[in-house]
């Protein structure tokens, strides 16, 4: 792992903060959440943005229906997307990338907003997966009609999502892999992602954890602790080498980049967290 993406809204983000000063190696990025969690400002602020509880809603259909056609809704987004880009930035840390809690990022709404605010924030990278359905399927075939839905939809996401962001100047990977093994990802399966991918700068995602008695698990049971196992084996790094990756973060693509003159002249692979 080489990134890693902090939720500054989350129950533990001081303490996820304390980690990652004490490891300065370890990109960190921006979790951009406006579904399914806490808002950074009060509720009161954001009315038309939280439920009766105060907080963010749990439907991303619905939620990114009222992002787009609500003028009011919008407008307390895009104070919302900054005091979050906010809070990360008065913990200073280096800002790695911006990714989103449910890729609701990619929303043409968040994602302008984000365009507008990334000159303000020095936001220098943002997510937008990007995967083979064929190498998807390959590795696991369950769910096959939720993947071909997902990969139809984030296919045009991701089209939008690089026209805006070349015109900004702001980078993204070539391939992002991880929205369809989402829950399903192991040791065999991420060797042969490793193995199948032919562009020159990749990221792989993932959400590896120990699960602890009374910690909500963030997917299927049993998905973190296997996750945690693929990244730490020794095969998967293995495969990183056979396949003539360097890891690291966004940054560290960028200043390879930079220093050969051209993207086709290096490879580079970056791990992260959400």
């Amino acid at each position: 792992m080489t990134s890693a993406s902090l939720m500054v809204t989350g129950a533990a983000a001081e303490e996820a903060v304390s980690y990652a000063r004490a490891h300065p190696d370890l990109a960190i990025g921006l979790h951009l959440v406006v579904v399914s969690g806490t808002p950074a400002l009060p509720a009161a602020e954001i009315p038309h943005l939280v439920d009766s509880r105060g907080r963010l809603p749990n439907a991303p259909v619905r939620a990114g229906l009222r992002y787009q056609f609500h003028a009011a809704a919008r407008a307390e987004l895009r104070r919302e997307i900054r005091e979050q880009l906010a809070r990360f930035a008065r913990t200073g840390l280096t800002l790695s990338h911006v990714d989103g809690h449910l890729h609701m990022h990619m929303h043409p709404a968040v994602l302008s907003i984000l365009v507008e605010l990334a000159e303000e924030f020095s936001i220098p990278a943002i997510r937008l997966p990007k995967e083979e359905l064929r190498l998807a399927l390959a590795c696991d075939r369950s769910a096959i009609l939720r993947k071909l839905v997902w990969f139809g939809i984030f296919g045009i996401l991701r089209r939008h999502g690089e026209r805006a962001l070349r015109r900004a100047g702001i980078r993204f990977a070539d391939r992002v892999y991880g929205l369809l093994l989402t829950g399903r990802l192991s040791e065999e399966s991420l060797i042969r992602v490793i193995e199948g991918i032919s562009v020159d700068t990749a990221e792989i995602y993932c959400h590896p954890a120990l699960e602890l008695a009374g910690e909500p698990r963030n997917g299927p049971r049993g998905a973190g602790p296997r996750e945690l196992s693929a990244l730490i084996g020794p095969r998967v790094r293995e495969a990183v080498e056979r396949s003539g990756f360097t890891l690291g973060s966004y940054r560290d693509a960028e200043r390879a980049t930079r220093d050969s003159g051209a993207a086709s002249s290096s490879r580079a692979s970056v791990g992260a967290v959400p």
